[in-house]
């Protein structure tokens, strides 16, 4: 992590992903061809996963959509689903992998702490990485919570706390050593990353939740299936993603 002061986070992060979005496209182009929903680094179906167990169809919004396959996903299975991401460089691959499956949604250019919709207007929203880990959960939580009506659910992936303070600073996957105190950890700067990413310990997670009005249903621990293989992703191999949990699921509902 970086010592540098903190500067305007959602601008560095839609830089980035604009510089990022080429090499985005065919692996979106895969996930939009899944028969069944696949999470995570090691793409686990969602059959044992379960994160869309309780979806009932209804207006979705996806916060953070990248090339938008989760929306492609949910529309598939009778959503009316709404893209939101905030790189417009993310929102052309997004718009062409519809016209390649013809199939189509709204697409917003908007960055998740700062949701263009009035209050109660989606039945579930959710979030694989996108906003979970590149927008600030005390204020894209919150912006979640307003616009979901009562009773709609909340789904979001991203790294585990355990993995956050297990990957070394420098490059190199996690090890089997804490690399940083979990107190107080919040906004985490990667030297080798120019982006700004978000991790919270699971007490503070629940926390805010709690506080932005949801009742917390569930919390994953994401382990690869027996016949994981090796990933792209550089910061945890195969070996510590079997002994500790890469990812984690939260599953909440509104009140």
């Amino acid at each position: 992590m970086s010592d540098t002061p903190p500067v305007d986070h959602a601008k560095r992060n839609r830089d980035m992903w604009d510089g990022w979005a080429p090499d985005w496209l065919d692996r979106g182009e895969r996930a939009w061809a899944m028969d069944e929903p696949c999470w995570g680094i090691h793409q686990i179906p969602e059959s044992e996963v379960g994160l869309l167990r309780d979806f009932s169809q209804g207006k979705v919004i996806e916060l953070g959509c990248g090339t938008s396959y989760v929306s492609g996903w949910l529309s598939r299975l009778g959503g009316q689903p709404i893209g939101v991401d905030n790189s417009l460089a993310q929102l052309s691959n997004a718009q062409q992998l519809q016209q390649r499956f013809d199939l189509h949604f709204p697409l917003v250019h908007a960055d998740a702490e700062h949701l263009p919709f009035v209050d109660e207007s989606f039945d579930f929203a959710i979030s694989e990485y996108g906003a979970a880990i590149w927008c600030d959960p005390y204020r894209w939580i919150p912006e979640a919570a307003r616009v979901l009506r009562p009773g709609g659910q909340l789904v979001f992936v991203g790294n585990s706390t355990q993995v956050i303070l297990a990957v070394p600073d420098g490059d190199g996957p996690a090890t089997a050593e804490l690399q940083r105190p979990q107190f107080g950890m919040h906004r985490v700067e990667w030297d080798d990353d120019p982006g700004v990413e978000f991790h919270l310990s699971h007490g503070d997670r629940i926390r805010l939740l709690r506080q932005s009005g949801f009742e917390v249903e569930d919390l994953i621990e994401i382990y690869p299936s027996e016949d994981a293989i090796e990933t792209e992703y550089g910061f945890v191999d195969l070996n510590w993603a079997r002994k500790w949990p890469a990812e984690e699921a939260w599953i909440a509902r509104k009140n």
